[in-house]
């Protein structure tokens, strides 16, 4: 249930700085907007120019089209700029407080859209579920899991002491309401700094038990047990919707925001990882690399902030690149990643109108800077627009905008072009079966069209789906051989340590060898059933191209039947997931220590790392397939559900005997024909990839 929250409309929701040269970097993006508007138009001009069944189909693919936002998930550790970034990027200086409750697990998520149009909901906020707050303070999290399964008990003791001073301070701000809060969603009409400031920052450093003011009280107040934050804006900066979310850093003290930010990861397409200058890619970054290594190039772009705390960027920063490819490389992680150097400080002091203010050392490294990147066609602009473009923002955005259109946008147009292309020849063949009256070619009644398609879609669902069960199998299989043997070698190899080296010296091992198997077993499995998929949906467009002809004979010659797309199936960033083998510090010495006996070590170490690698093999093998498994079957359904809509409306067409429908046609339905031949090719031009070949400033 919601509790209801009173939406007020007198706080504004648009981006408050907004200088011209914020869209730079920003022209493929640009371009796609149009393109976007263009097919819009075509499509409402399609909407009219049809009967009332087909039109249900367009409707449908408008609303998808309106529905279309591409998300950039940021990733990093704790202070290494993450948010800072992201208020540089949304164009708005002060937008989201840089210092986060480490406690919490707040994905805060910006919806940008351009236009004046305002939304009735400017900020929502979801609390936890019950079952994970209570994992929280009754396990110590993940955290707390793996030092009981470890056999830490003073590392599970202070866990859970910091735990219970979380829990005492939530129930001293929430009170009574505390219980009832788990699992709601509390939604406004606006947003300010003191509502973001109650909901997802530090409550700890804002709350003073001597200070009465109502105010003070309530910063900080649902911080605790906020899960996740939408703000929606309005952004003139911005020439595409896009929602920029900003995770929580890997580095917590319960592991809770880890898996908070592996979903993330999961549920898009197009990840920045954030690094500090000064520490890219240390050892400390072992989660943020192994949750790096499990995607793809393409779905990567690394930005190195703070470079305006370097002393000499021009020499540094090379050096900087040429140590995270080569760690990249060491990790099997994206070689080929792009790589963008700036300063979210910078470009948020342009924002905030105070360049002056920039301190003097990182004045220096700008100037640096500017002269190492040989900005001379900049130098004749106001100094505002200089910083702006040397922060690195412009490459940024140039950056995501071109993956943007490339990787999300220019698919999700040929899908709909393509499908507007099929609705649209559906009622060409429409408006020839009413021309032609009762002469046209149709041999079955729409009952029989009706219960033939729906016999052809029951097995094409069955054959899929038992199809994809056989290859999901075959993955499960091959990922179980994979964890077994890993297991098997992993102990064989503890088992020779204590023969050679005794129990004196902790022993160690990687478990990167068991991410890399399972990442290939993936990339099999994913292969083997979007081809599967594919060879499915072909046969099915044969089979319905059969039915078209048997129910409405020549005409419908003229209907284009698109194969649907099969979609890009997500990573397996699961398999970043934090296990015991990972730690090579007290949690494994303590466990070390307290195991005596060659069989009793391996013994505990064989349910240890069973134990602790099973969530996440759960999450690979089943829960990640299973989605995939509902996401082609859906494709498939949708495809059947769009060619319903036209055979209705080809089997509602039919004229009468007297051919009073001809009669009354006239110049109308032929300026009707005329439209929907130029929308036809209007959706085979936008249906083709486009490319941006503009220049870099």
């Amino acid at each position: 249930m919601n509790i209801e929250t009173p939406i007020s409309t007198d706080e504004p929701t648009d981006v408050v700085a907004q200088p011209q040269f914020l869209t730079a970097g920003l022209e493929p993006l640009e371009a796609f907007s149009q393109r976007v508007e263009m097919v819009e138009n075509a499509l409402e001009s399609l909407e009219e120019a049809t009967g009332s069944a087909a039109r249900r189909a367009v409707t449908r693919l408008r609303k998808e089209l309106d529905a279309f936002e591409p998300a950039i998930t940021f990733l990093g550790q704790v202070k290494s700029g993450k948010t800072t970034l992201v208020n540089a990027m949304a164009g708005w200086s002060d937008l989201l407080p840089s210092d986060v409750n480490p406690w919490t697990s707040v994905i805060t998520s910006l919806h940008l859209s351009p236009g004046a149009e305002k939304k009735d909901i400017s900020a929502r906020f979801q609390m936890m579920e019950e079952d994970e707050w209570d994992r929280l303070v009754h396990k110590g999290g993940r955290l707390g899991e793996l030092a009981g399964r470890a056999g830490s008990e003073s590392e599970l003791d202070n866990i859970r002491q910091q735990i219970e001073v979380l829990r005492d301070k939530s129930r001293r701000r929430l009170g009574r309401k505390f219980e009832l809060l788990l699992g709601q969603e509390h939604e406004y009409g606006y947003f300010d700094k003191n509502l973001l400031e109650r909901y997802i920052c530090i409550g700890d450093d804002f709350y003073d038990e001597d200070d009465t003011s109502g105010d003070v009280e309530n910063q900080g107040r649902f911080a605790d047990i906020t899960r996740s934050a939408d703000l929606f804006l309005r952004s003139n900066s911005k020439p595409f919707r896009m929602c920029l979310r900003d995770t929580p850093g890997v580095n917590d003290t319960f592991m809770m925001r880890e898996q908070v930010t592996i979903n993330a990861v999961r549920a898009s397409k197009l990840c920045v990882v954030v690094l500090s200058a000064h520490q890219a890619l240390t050892s400390v970054d072992m989660a943020l690399i192994r949750m790096i290594s499990s995607l793809q190039s393409r779905d990567v772009i690394i930005f190195v902030n703070r470079i305006d705390e370097l002393s000499d960027p021009a020499t540094q920063i090379p050096e900087i690149e040429t140590s995270i490819r080569q760690v990249l490389a060491d990790h099997k992680g994206p070689e080929d990643a792009q790589i963008v150097f700036g300063s979210a400080y910078w470009a948020n002091m342009v924002l905030a109108d105070d360049i002056k203010g920039i301190s003097d050392a990182s004045s220096d490294a700008l100037l640096k800077w500017a002269d190492a990147k040989d900005s001379s066609n900049l130098r004749q602009r106001p100094p505002a627009e200089i910083i702006w473009h040397i922060s690195g923002l412009p490459d940024l955005n140039r950056v995501v905008a071109e993956r943007i259109v490339e990787k999300l946008g220019d698919p999700q147009l040929h899908k709909i072009a393509s499908s507007a292309i099929s609705v649209a020849s559906g009622q060409q063949a429409a408006n020839k079966v009413r021309v032609e009256g009762e002469q046209a070619q149709i041999t079955m009644s729409m009952h029989e069209v009706r219960s033939e398609l729906n016999a052809l879609a029951d097995r094409h669902r069955a054959e899929l789906a038992a199809k994809t069960a056989e290859i999901i199998a075959s993955y499960q299989a091959r990922a179980d051989r994979a964890h077994i043997n890993f297991i098997e070698r992993a102990t064989h190899s503890l088992i020779t340590h204590l023969e050679n080296k005794g129990d004196s010296k902790v022993w160690s091992y990687d478990p990167t060898g068991l991410r890399m198997l399972l990442k290939s077993a993936y990339s099999v499995f994913a292969v083997r059933a979007q081809r599967s998929a594919k060879d499915h949906y072909e046969l099915a467009v044969v089979d319905i191209a059969e039915l078209y002809f048997k129910a409405f004979g020549t005409a419908v010659e003229g209907i284009e039947l698109n194969v649907p797309e099969v979609q890009e199936f997500p990573a397996p960033v699961t398999i970043a997931q934090t296990i015991a083998l990972d730690f090579n510090d007290s949690w494994w010495v303590s466990w070390w220590r307290r195991t005596r006996g060659y069989q009793a070590f391996a013994k505990q170490f064989h349910a240890l790392v069973s134990a602790e690698t099973q969530d996440f093999m759960e999450q690979l093998k089943t829960v990640q397939t299973s989605q995939i498994n509902e996401q082609l079957i859906a494709t498939l359904d949708a495809f059947f559900e769009q060619n319903r809509d036209i055979m209705i409306e080809i089997g509602s067409s039919k004229g009468d005997a007297d051919g009073l429908q001809r009669i009354c046609l006239g110049k109308e339905e032929s300026k009707r024909l005329e439209l929907i031949e130029g929308l036809i090719a209007d959706f085979k031009h936008h249906s083709a990839p486009t490319h941006w070949e503009g220049k870099t400033e």
